[in-house]
């Protein structure tokens, strides 16, 4: 038992990092510092931002930015401690996998995720923030955030006594209740909620990595109007070839005016499905795990809806924008954990 609560702690400590980090590379992309360091792994080829302002390593082309530089560098360090964290918890499974109760895929598949995720910090930097790279980054991040999410889960399912709440949830009566799964339709619509919030977050990223935020500066309409003028085929141009510096984006108007409204409209049909989901699933199901993760889910929802309604309505302040990261993360994490809950048997 010692070797699960080993590993559910190591999870756990890496999950919570794995937020920060995401919350604070939002923060860092939103103060314009995904440049602030033009180079990688290091910063004007010196390990802080202090070595490299004691040289004065800044040129005509790249100057330096002593405070972009720092908060750059702190996102780097705090992914390479993630990465470190993810490799010992990988190496400790596969010690320890001769155990039947250590699960060694979730692991290997955080190896693999933050080595890509590497990969992808390196291009965002080298590629000189291409919209394509940097909406990857933050999707391979939650990515991360989301294994170690459902490893913490599984671990802490593993090593709890099978029996514990199980009469608790059915209010004294037998365990054939719990061990019967949701009904299909019920799993189906959280799993449609899910992948509804995943698109929705792609274009949330989108929107960001191409400055599109304050294409609509009035809510809930958007320039005034409630289809407003927009170029949709510019807007979703996916590559648009070497050498172009994207930082403050390259698109006209109305392409950033298409981004966001497409935003706007994938956020409607994304609450629409997890209120669906939740909200059948609070109503139907007894079983204390699917409807604490409902609550959950509808309390994620509401908060998120209150910060990117707030936001435009005050003029897209730095807190909250990076507050609407933080809350997209956490509702993914719940809408993961309510999919869990129907599924579990």
């Amino acid at each position: 038992m010692y070797r699960i609560v080993v590993l559910r702690r190591l999870a756990l400590a890496a999950m919570l990092l794995a937020f920060c980090v995401v919350v604070f590379g939002a923060y860092v992309r939103l103060t314009a510092a995904g440049l602030g360091c033009p180079d990688w792994p290091g910063c004007y080829g010196h390990v802080t931002p202090a070595a490299a302002a004691a040289a004065d390593a800044g040129t005509a082309a790249a100057p330096l930015h002593v405070g972009k530089a720092w908060r750059e560098m702190i996102h780097r360090y705090a992914a390479s401690t993630l990465g470190v964290l993810c490799l010992c918890i990988a190496a400790l499974a596969l010690r320890w996998r001769r155990h039947g109760d250590v699960p060694v895929a979730l692991p290997l598949a955080l190896v693999a995720l933050v080595i890509f995720q590497g990969l992808l910090g390196m291009w965002t930097v080298t590629l000189l923030l291409k919209p394509l790279i940097v909406t990857l980054h933050l999707i391979f991040g939650l990515t991360t955030l989301s294994t170690l999410w459902w490893l913490w889960l599984t671990l802490r399912r593993r090593s709890s006594d099978p029996w514990s709440g199980t009469r608790s949830a059915l209010g004294g009566g037998s365990t054939a209740a719990l061990l019967r799964p949701a009904p299909q339709f019920l799993r189906r619509a959280a799993l449609v909620g899910l992948i509804a919030l995943i698109l929705q977050i792609m274009l949330g990223g989108w929107t960001s990595t191409n400055y599109a935020a304050m294409a609509c500066p009035d809510f809930p309409r958007c320039q005034a109007s409630w289809w407003p003028h927009a170029d949709f085929g510019e807007a979703f141009v996916l590559w648009r070839g070497l050498g172009i510096n994207y930082e403050g984006g390259v698109l006209g108007s109305p392409a950033r005016v298409a981004i966001h409204f497409t935003h706007r409209l994938g956020a409607v049909l994304a609450t629409l499905a997890l209120l669906f989901a939740a909200i059948t699933t609070w109503r139907t199901r007894r079983e204390s795990n699917s409807r604490f993760a409902a609550a959950a889910t509808l309390a994620a929802l509401v908060l998120q809806l209150c910060i990117g309604g707030s936001m435009v309505i005050r003029g897209f302040p730095l807190w909250l924008a990076t507050a609407h990261n933080a809350g997209a993360a956490l509702l993914l994490l719940a809408t993961l954990a309510l999919n869990r809950a129907l599924r579990r048997a």
